[in-house]
C-alpha cells in the first residue's frame, strides 16, 4: 500500500488496475515469479470515481491472506512487486490531475490510520446463498447435426531441436531448444502413408544454408521462416485448413508462435492458449484467414509410439536418436540419421491421424479435423446419435448454479492408509465412470433453489445441497470429503464441517454410516434415469467385440471415446486465458478482463494472460453440465475402501490384503473389479506416492513431484524407516517454457526428496515404527454458528423425542402383555380357565390325541433291619475306614 500511495495512487484515476506479485527464490538458486490473483480496480464505475485508500488496503489485505500459504518449504519470499495498467495520458487528461504524495511523512498520513482500522481478518463470509438469477430462458444442450459430407484433407508436421547456449537479456547464459530441421506431409483421407513416396514429406534442414549463413540461429530463423513461409502456400492450394503437430500445446507450437511473433510482420496469429496449453494456433494474413495449428495429442492422447504400434503397426517403429548428447557440431555430419528419423515421425502421426480419421467417419460419421480435443469429439458423438433433447434435456447451470454445485464437484479419491503391506492384491474397476453413466439415475430439469431444506426430510431431496456435516470418530475411513481451506488438500475427516455434496451421498453417510447430517439449502433437480446408458452400451459391446476379433485400433477407439465423455460435462468454464494481441486488444482486455499478468513481446505484440468463464473458443461454457459428472463414483468405490485391509486407493482403484470373491471379479464386465497385479511388496507412502514389486512386472514406482526421476525402491524402504529423512538431488527438466520470452529453456534446481505423512492423515506409530493411519478431524462450521447451534439443538432433541417414543411404545407393550398376565393369573386362581391364551406369540401347546398320562407307581418302603445285616457282613469287626487320602 505505501508503494502504491508512494508512486501511483491519486483519486483521479480513470479505470486503473493493479496486479501484486511476488518473487520466490527456490533452492539452488532458481528465482519465480508469479501474481497473487487477478488485478484490482483502482476505479469504481458504479459511481463514476476512484475507489477509496480504505477499500484499495482491504482489497490488498483480502489477496495476501488468500494466497499467502502458497509459500513451502525451503522457498524465500525475496520481493514483492505492484504493477499498474493504466490508460495512457493522451487518452486520459484525468490520470495526473491530482498530485501524488511523495514524502514518507503524507505517505505515513494515509497508511497509519488504515493499520489502526482494525480490518477484519476476514474468516470467509457466512454461507453465501446463491440464490442465482432469474432464467430468462432456458438453456440446454443442442442436438447436433452432420456438417460434413465429406471428410478433409490435412496436414502432419514435426521438428526437432538442437540445446544451445546463449545469453539472455541480462548477460547470463541460459540454454534454450532451437530447431535444426522441420518438416510436413500433405495427407489425404483414406490415405496409405507407407505407399507415400519419400519425397511427399518436405523437410527443411538447418546445415543446409550453412553455405551463406555463418551463425546457426540465423540458419534456424531462416529455415523456419521457408518452413511457414511454404505452409502457407500449400494450404492456400490444396484448401487445406489444419496443421497437427504431437505436443503442440507444450512444445512445438511455442517455437512457431515465437517466429510468427519476431519475425515475420505479414502474418496475424491467434492463438488460443487455456491454463498454459496452446490449443489451437490461427494464421492471418491482411486480415484473411489461412490455416490452423493444432495438437494431435489433444485427439490422440499417448505418446506416438504408443500410437504407431496400435493404430498403423505397418508403418513400423519410431526411431531414436541421442537426443541429450547432439550438439549444433553434429548435425551437418549426421544429416540422412537426423532427417530419416524426422521423416519416420511424420509418417508415424500421418499414420495415426488417417487410421482416426477413417474409424470415426465409418463408425460415427464424425471428421476429427472439426474437433479440437478428444472429449469434444466425444461430445459430438452424444450429440449427433444419441442425445435426445425432447426426452432428456440437458440444462447447463448459470453461473451462480455452476458456481454452487461445483463446489460439490471434489475430484476422485487417493488415499495411503497403511505403509507396508506383503502379499496384496491391486484392483481396478472396469470403466469406473462409464459404469456410473449408466447405472445412476441423474439430475434432471432445471436447478431450482430452495431454503431451508433442513425443515424437510432428506430422504426426499435430490440436488446439490449445502450441509452441516458430522462424522463420527470410530469411523477410520470417512466417506465424505472436506478441502482445507489453507492448503486446499482434499481430505476425508472425521469430525463436524460444512460443505455442498450430491444428496444421494449425503442419505448414503447418514443411513449406512451414522453421519449426522442437516441439509441447509440448494439446487434440487428431477431425478432421471441416465442419459447416457445406450451411449455407453454401445460402445462398450461393440469394444468387447472388437476385443474378441482382435481389433485394436477399435479398441482403442471406443474405449477412449467412452472415458472421455463423462468428464466433459464437469469441465470448468472459468480458466486462464493467455492472448497474443495488439495494444487496441490490449488495452480492452485490461479495462474489461480479470487480468493476470501483462507483458510487451515487441512493439507489434503484447502477451496478456486473464481469467474467463466464456470462452467461445472452446464452447466451455455453453456444454458444461457439472450436475452431470458430480454423482456416485464414491459411493461404488467405498465398499472396498472402508475394508480394514484396504492399504491404498485412487479414485477407481484399491490395493488389498485379502482376494476378493469371484462374483465381483472380472476382467471384462462394467463395474466389477480386475486383478491387476499381485504385489510381493507394497510400499504406500502418501497419495501418488507408492511403489509396488509385483509378481509379473517387477518394481512399479509412482511418485508425484519434480525429483521422481531420483526415486527407486530402495528410497521407499529407507523412507519407511525414517520418515524424516531428507535427501536433497539435482533435477535437469530441459523442456521448461519461457512464456513471457517464448522460450523453452533447461532448468536446473534443487529438490528436496521427504515424506508428508501428515498430509491428509496422521500416521500412526508403535515402537517408533509407523504401521497405520487414522484420519484427521475437523471442526469448521465458522460463519453457520448462528444457524447450525439451533438446528444441532432441534435435531438433537428430535433423535431423543424418537427414542423416548419408541421406549414408550416398548412400555406400553409390555404394560399391556402384564396387564393381560394378570388377568390371567386372577382367572385361574378364581378357579376359572381364560378363554384366550395371554402373553404368547405361540399358541398354547395341547398334547396330542394319543397321548396317554404315565400312571403313577409306588415307591417301596426302605427296610432298614437288612440294610444293617447287609452292613455288618461286609465288614464284621466294625472297623471305622479309612479316608482316602
Amino acid at each position: 500500500m505505501k508503494l502504491l500511495l508512494k508512486y501511483a495512487y491519486n483519486r483521479g484515476f480513470y479505470k486503473g488496475k493493479f496486479t501484486i506479485g511476488y518473487t520466490v527464490l527456490k533452492p539452488g538458486g532458481d528465482v519465480n515469479y508469479s501474481v497473487l490473483d487477478t488485478a484490482i480496480s483502482l476505479y469504481d464505475e458504479e459511481r463514476n470515481q476512484s475507489h477509496s485508500i480504505m477499500f484499495v488496503y482491504t482489497q490488498i489485505l483480502k489477496t495476501t491472506r488468500k494466497r499467502a500459504n502458497e509459500i513451502y518449504g525451503n522457498d524465500v519470499l525475496t520481493g514483492l512487486t505492484l504493477r499498474l495498467y493504466l490508460y495512457r495520458a493522451e487518452y486520459n487528461s484525468k490520470i495526473r490531475e491530482y498530485p501524488i504524495p511523495h514524502s514518507e511523512e503524507e505517505i505515513d498520513q494515509f497508511v497509519y490510520p488504515l493499520r489502526n482500522a482494525n480490518i477484519d481478518e476476514g474468516t470467509e463470509e457466512a454461507t453465501p446463498i446463491e440464490k442465482g438469477r432469474k432464467r430468462r430462458y432456458v438453456n440446454y444442450i443442442t442436438k447436433l447435426k452432420s456438417r460434413s459430407k465429406e471428410r478433409r484433407s490435412f496436414i502432419v508436421a514435426d521438428t526437432e531441436t538442437v540445446m544451445l547456449k546463449v545469453k539472455d537479456k541480462e548477460k547470463r547464459d541460459i540454454y534454450i531448444q532451437v530447431p535444426y530441421a522441420v518438416g510436413f506431409l500433405v495427407v489425404n483421407p483414406g490415405a496409405d502413408v507407407g505407399a507415400m513416396p519419400d519425397h511427399s514429406c518436405e523437410t527443411y534442414f538447418s546445415e543446409d544454408y550453412s553455405s551463406f549463413i555463418d551463425d546457426f540461429q540465423e540458419r534456424s530463423n531462416q529455415m523456419m521462416f521457408d518452413f511457414l513461409e511454404r505452409l502457407a502456400v500449400v494450404t492456400s492450394e490444396r484448401k487445406i485448413r489444419t496443421v497437427y503437430f504431437h505436443n503442440f500445446g507444450r512444445f512445438d507450437g511455442i517455437l512457431i508462435v515465437k517466429y510468427y511473433v519476431s519475425y515475420m510482420d505479414k502474418y496475424k496469429i491467434k492463438p488460443l492458449l487455456r491454463n498454459n496449453m496452446i490449443y489451437e494456433l490461427a494464421v492471418y494474413r491482411d486480415y484473411t484467414y489461412l490455416f490452423r495449428f493444432r495438437d494431435s495429442l489433444c485427439v490422440f492422447p499417448r505418446k506416438l509410439e504408443d500410437l504407431g504400434k496400435t493404430l498403423c503397426p505397418n508403418l513400423g517403429t519410431k526411431g531414436s536418436i541421442e537426443h541429450k548428447g547432439l550438439r549444433v557440431h553434429h548435425l551437418k555430419d549426421k544429416r540422412s540419421l537426423l532427417l530419416e528419423y524426422l521423416k519416420q515421425d511424420i509418417r508415424i502421426l500421418g499414420g495415426v491421424m488417417v487410421k482416426g480419421q477413417e474409424i470415426y467417419w465409418s463408425q460415427f460419421n464424425v471428421d476429427i479435423e472439426n474437433c479440437m480435443t478428444l472429449s469434444s469429439l466425444a461430445i459430438s458423438i452424444f450429440r449427433r446419435q444419441y442425445y435426445d433433447p425432447k426426452s432428456w434435456p440437458i440444462c447447463i447451470p448459470n453461473g451462480n448454479e455452476d458456481t454452487f454445485i461445483r463446489r460439490g464437484y471434489y475430484g476422485g479419491h487417493a488415499d495411503a492408509y497403511k505403509p507396508k503391506g506383503e502379499n496384496l492384491y491391486y484392483y481396478d474397476v472396469n470403466s469406473l465412470y462409464p459404469f456410473i453413466m449408466k447405472k445412476y439415475d441423474m439430475p434432471g430439469g432445471i436447478p431450482v433453489w430452495h431454503n431451508k431444506l433442513y425443515e424437510k426430510d432428506l430422504s426426499e431431496l435430490y440436488g446439490f445441497i449445502e450441509a452441516y456435516v458430522s462424522c463420527p470418530s470410530t469411523i477410520n475411513r470417512p466417506f465424505l470429503p472436506y478441502r482445507d481451506k489453507k492448503s486446499k488438500t482434499l481430505l476425508f475427516p472425521t469430525g463436524h464441517f460444512v460443505g455442498v455434496y450430491f444428496s444421494e451421498e449425503l442419505i448414503y453417510a447418514r443411513d449406512k454410516l451414522g453421519y449426522t447430517i442437516i441439509p441447509l439449502w440448494g439446487y434440487l433437480f428431477e431425478r432421471k434415469p441416465s442419459p447416457f446408458a445406450d451411449f455407453v452400451s454401445t460402445l462398450y459391446n461393440n469394444r468387447m467385440l472388437a476385443k474378441k476379433e482382435g481389433n485394436e485400433p477399435m479398441v482403442f477407439v471406443y474405449k477412449t471415446l467412452m472415458n472421455s465423455l463423462y468428464g466433459r460435462f464437469g469441465i470448468n468454464p472459468e480458466s486462464v486465458v493467455t492472448e497474443i494481441c495488439g495494444r487496441e486488444r490490449f488495452d480492452t482486455l485490461v479495462d474489461k478482463e480479470r487480468f493476470l499478468i501483462a507483458e510487451e513481446l515487441n512493439v507489434k505484440y503484447n502477451i496478456i494472460s486473464y481469467v474467463t468463464d466464456n470462452d467461445s473458443e472452446l464452447n466451455q461454457h455453453r456444454i458444461s453440465a457439472v450436475q452431470l459428472s458430480a454423482a456416485c463414483a464414491r459411493i461404488h468405490m467405498y465398499d472396498y475402501i472402508k475394508r480394514d485391509d484396504c492399504y491404498y486407493t485412487d479414485t477407481d482403484s484399491a490395493v488389498l490384503g485379502n482376494e476378493l470373491p469371484q462374483d465381483e471379479i472380472s476382467p471384462v464386465e462394467l463395474g466389477k473389479l480386475k486383478l491387476e497385479h499381485i504385489v510381493l511388496t507394497g510400499y504406500f507412502l502418501a497419495p501418488k506416492t507408492y511403489t509396488l514389486l509385483t509378481q509379473e512386472k517387477g518394481k512399479i514406482i509412482k511418485h508425484k513431484g519434480s525429483g521422481k526421476g531420483s526415486v527407486d525402491f530402495e528410497w521407499f524402504e529407507k523412507q519407511l524407516a525414517d520418515p524424516n529423512r531428507k535427501m536433497k538431488v539435482k533435477v535437469e527438466s530441459p523442456f521448461q517454457i519461457d512464456w513471457k520470452n517464448l522460450l523453452i529453456m533447461q532448468k536446473n534446481w534443487d529438490v528436496t526428496l521427504g515424506t508428508k505423512t501428515d498430509t491428509k492423515r496422521k500416521p500412526v506409530y508403535v515402537k517408533n515404527v509407523w504401521v497405520d493411519t487414522t484420519p484427521k478431524n475437523v471442526y469448521d462450521i465458522t460463519g453457520y454458528e448462528n444457524l447450525i447451534t439451533p438446528l444441532l439443538l432441534n435435531h438433537q432433541k428430535e433423535k431423543f423425542d424418537k427414542k423416548e417414543n419408541e421406549y414408550a411404545q416398548i412400555i406400553d407393550s409390555k404394560n399391556a402383555e402384564l396387564a393381560k398376565l394378570r388377568e390371567k393369573v386372577e382367572l385361574l386362581s378364581a378357579g376359572k380357565h381364560p378363554e384366550e391364551p395371554v402373553m404368547s406369540p405361540l399358541p398354547e401347546l395341547q398334547p396330542p390325541t394319543h397321548y396317554k398320562p404315565p400312571t403313577k407307581v409306588k415307591k417301596k418302603k426302605r427296610n432298614l433291619k437288612n440294610v444293617d445285616k447287609n452292613a455288618k457282613k461286609q465288614n464284621p469287626k466294625g472297623k471305622k475306614k479309612k479316608k482316602p487320602g
